[in-house]
Protein backbone atom coordinates (compact mmCIF):
# COMPACT_ATOMS: atom_id res chain seq x y z
CA UNK A 1 0.00 0.00 0.00
CA UNK A 2 1.34 3.45 -0.93
CA UNK A 3 1.66 5.74 2.09
CA UNK A 4 3.07 8.77 0.29
CA UNK A 5 4.68 10.16 -2.83
CA UNK A 6 7.05 13.04 -3.34
CA UNK A 7 8.96 14.67 -6.14
CA UNK A 8 11.43 17.51 -6.47
CA UNK A 9 13.21 19.45 -9.20
CA UNK A 10 16.45 21.46 -9.02
CA UNK A 11 18.61 23.43 -11.42
CA UNK A 12 21.95 21.71 -11.77
CA UNK A 13 23.60 25.11 -12.22
CA UNK A 14 22.96 25.89 -8.55
CA UNK A 15 25.42 23.07 -7.71
CA UNK A 16 28.15 23.86 -10.26
CA UNK A 17 30.18 26.29 -8.16
CA UNK A 18 32.73 24.18 -6.26
CA UNK A 19 32.84 26.61 -3.30
CA UNK A 20 29.06 26.74 -2.92
CA UNK A 21 28.80 22.95 -3.24
CA UNK A 22 31.54 22.54 -0.62
CA UNK A 23 29.65 24.77 1.82
CA UNK A 24 26.44 22.80 1.33
CA UNK A 25 27.86 19.28 1.40
CA UNK A 26 28.47 19.11 5.15
CA UNK A 27 24.99 20.39 5.85
CA UNK A 28 23.07 18.25 3.36
CA UNK A 29 25.10 15.14 2.47
CA UNK A 30 26.27 12.12 4.49
CA UNK A 31 29.92 11.01 4.07
CA UNK A 32 29.06 8.32 1.50
CA UNK A 33 27.15 10.86 -0.59
CA UNK A 34 30.02 13.34 -0.44
CA UNK A 35 32.44 10.63 -1.57
CA UNK A 36 30.12 9.65 -4.43
CA UNK A 37 29.68 13.26 -5.57
CA UNK A 38 33.44 13.89 -5.54
CA UNK A 39 34.03 10.69 -7.54
CA UNK A 40 31.75 11.92 -10.33
CA UNK A 41 34.22 14.48 -11.70
CA UNK A 42 32.47 16.72 -14.25
CA UNK A 43 29.13 15.17 -13.27
CA UNK A 44 29.53 16.23 -9.61
CA UNK A 45 26.99 19.06 -9.85
CA UNK A 46 24.49 16.80 -11.60
CA UNK A 47 24.92 14.15 -8.89
CA UNK A 48 24.65 16.67 -6.04
CA UNK A 49 21.45 18.11 -7.51
CA UNK A 50 19.96 14.65 -8.00
CA UNK A 51 20.75 13.51 -4.47
CA UNK A 52 19.37 16.75 -3.03
CA UNK A 53 16.15 16.22 -5.01
CA UNK A 54 15.94 12.64 -3.75
CA UNK A 55 16.06 13.86 -0.15
CA UNK A 56 13.38 16.49 -0.82
CA UNK A 57 11.19 13.87 -2.52
CA UNK A 58 11.51 11.56 0.50
CA UNK A 59 10.49 14.14 3.10
CA UNK A 60 7.52 15.08 0.92
CA UNK A 61 6.52 11.40 0.73
CA UNK A 62 6.78 11.26 4.54
CA UNK A 63 4.55 14.35 4.76
CA UNK A 64 6.93 16.45 6.85
CA UNK A 65 9.42 18.38 4.81
CA UNK A 66 12.69 19.02 6.63
CA UNK A 67 10.89 20.47 9.66
CA UNK A 68 10.85 17.02 11.30
CA UNK A 69 13.63 15.20 9.44
CA UNK A 70 17.34 16.01 9.27
CA UNK A 71 18.81 15.78 5.75
CA UNK A 72 21.80 14.00 7.26
CA UNK A 73 19.48 11.19 8.40
CA UNK A 74 18.69 10.43 4.74
CA UNK A 75 21.52 8.88 2.76
CA UNK A 76 21.10 8.24 -0.96
CA UNK A 77 23.33 5.38 -2.05
CA UNK A 78 23.69 3.46 -5.31
CA UNK A 79 23.75 -0.22 -6.18
CA UNK A 80 26.75 -1.51 -8.17
CA UNK A 81 24.56 -1.10 -11.26
CA UNK A 82 23.91 2.56 -10.39
CA UNK A 83 20.32 2.37 -9.11
CA UNK A 84 19.72 4.84 -6.26
CA UNK A 85 18.24 3.78 -2.92
CA UNK A 86 17.75 5.25 0.55
CA UNK A 87 19.40 4.38 3.86
CA UNK A 88 17.46 6.05 6.69
CA UNK A 89 18.56 6.69 10.25
CA UNK A 90 17.56 8.91 13.18
CA UNK A 91 14.68 11.29 12.52
CA UNK A 92 14.07 9.94 8.99
CA UNK A 93 13.71 6.35 10.21
CA UNK A 94 11.48 7.49 13.09
CA UNK A 95 9.16 9.43 10.76
CA UNK A 96 9.01 6.52 8.31
CA UNK A 97 7.94 4.25 11.17
CA UNK A 98 5.37 6.82 12.33
CA UNK A 99 3.65 6.85 8.93
CA UNK A 100 4.06 3.10 8.40
CA UNK A 101 6.42 3.39 5.42
CA UNK A 102 8.65 0.33 5.20
CA UNK A 103 9.93 0.51 1.61
CA UNK A 104 10.86 3.37 -0.68
CA UNK A 105 11.12 3.45 -4.44
CA UNK A 106 13.40 6.14 -5.84
CA UNK A 107 14.05 7.43 -9.34
CA UNK A 108 16.49 10.23 -10.19
CA UNK A 109 16.81 11.84 -13.62
CA UNK A 110 18.84 14.66 -15.19
CA UNK A 111 18.21 16.54 -18.44
CA UNK A 112 18.28 20.05 -19.85
CA UNK A 113 20.16 21.51 -16.89
CA UNK A 114 17.64 20.12 -14.39
CA UNK A 115 17.66 17.23 -11.94
CA UNK A 116 14.50 15.53 -10.71
CA UNK A 117 13.67 12.81 -8.22
CA UNK A 118 10.51 10.86 -7.48
CA UNK A 119 9.88 8.81 -4.33
CA UNK A 120 7.09 6.38 -3.51
CA UNK A 121 6.74 5.31 0.14
CA UNK A 122 5.14 1.94 0.68
CA UNK A 123 3.76 0.11 3.71
CA UNK A 124 3.72 -3.64 4.05
CA UNK A 125 0.59 -5.18 2.59
CA UNK A 126 -1.82 -6.16 5.33
CA UNK A 127 -3.45 -9.59 5.26
CA UNK A 128 -6.85 -7.88 4.96
CA UNK A 129 -5.77 -5.99 1.83
CA UNK A 130 -7.57 -7.63 -1.12
CA UNK A 131 -5.15 -6.20 -3.71
CA UNK A 132 -2.00 -8.21 -4.45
Amino acid sequence: MITGIGCDLSEIGRWEDDDARSRLTGRWFCPEEREYILSRGKAAAQSAAGIFCAKEALVKALGTGFSAVSPLDICVLHTPGGAPFYRLSGTAAEQAERVGAERFHLSISHDGGMAAAFCVAEAAQSKEDPCP
